[in-house]
């Protein structure tokens, strides 16, 4: 059976949709992700907690959102012949909230034991999350941009994977501040997953922009 133009473009939209509103959710997990290393920076233990079940909640609203991009998707069937890439980069994404709830969990830890961290690790935090949500935040651009230029989001895309390289360069230098530190052993290396899942988030912000890249060749 042959579908018109119109009806198969109007599909690819309809899924291009519900992966936008899902990332908008993934993209307030990681703005809220930097609004708590402030607090940990501030050594605001009752607003961090505050934000750590927000971040919660939300991350419970993102999985929910995936099963409902799944259950479009399904919905939609086979007239969308490249469902595949649209769910692959909802994975993505997804992964990035799961970094994020990962990161709240451990700084609230470290808060609850007041294992001490020198201030110069708290700011190069603060500095490494705004990196990682820049890149998330070029992420959404990216996949914005299918919505009135397709022909742009190579562009964009770029602008991810420079946005991933700022992070990776404060990753490494933070990650040496903190092995060179005197932090108790246990403190040090829940710290160092932290750094680490903040450079992971950055590295699937950048593995979902490649993946838009082939979602602009479908659109």
């Amino acid at each position: 059976m042959v579908f018109p133009v119109e009806s198969e473009h109007r599909v690819k939209m309809r899924a291009l949709s519900v992966c936008q509103d899902h990332l908008r959710k993934v993209v307030d997990i990681s703005r809220k992700i930097t609004q708590l290393v402030d607090c940990f920076m501030k050594e605001d233990k009752g607003s961090a907690k505050q934000l750590y079940a927000e971040i919660v909640s939300l991350g419970d609203e993102i999985a929910s959102a995936k099963r409902m991009v799944a259950q479009e998707l399904t919905e939609i069937g086979a007239i969308l012949i490249n469902r595949d890439d649209f769910l692959r980069f909802t994975d993505l994404t997804s992964e990035i909230a799961d970094f994020c709830k990962g990161i709240a969990f451990r700084l609230i830890e470290m808060m609850e034991r007041k294992w001490n961290v020198p201030q110069d690790i708290r700011k190069g935090l603060v500095d490494l999350a705004g990196a990682m949500f820049e890149s998330v935040s070029k992420l959404r651009e990216t996949i914005f941009t299918l919505n009135y230029d397709a022909s742009k989001v190579l562009e964009r895309a770029r602008d991810v994977e420079i946005a991933e390289r700022t992070v990776d360069d404060l990753y490494r230098e933070l990650e040496i501040r903190v092995l060179n530190s005197k932090m108790e052993i246990a403190g040090l290396l829940l710290l160092r997953d932290v750094i680490q899942l903040f450079e992971d988030a950055a590295d699937k912000a950048e593995d979902a922009a490649d993946a838009s890249r082939i979602l602009a060749f479908a659109i």
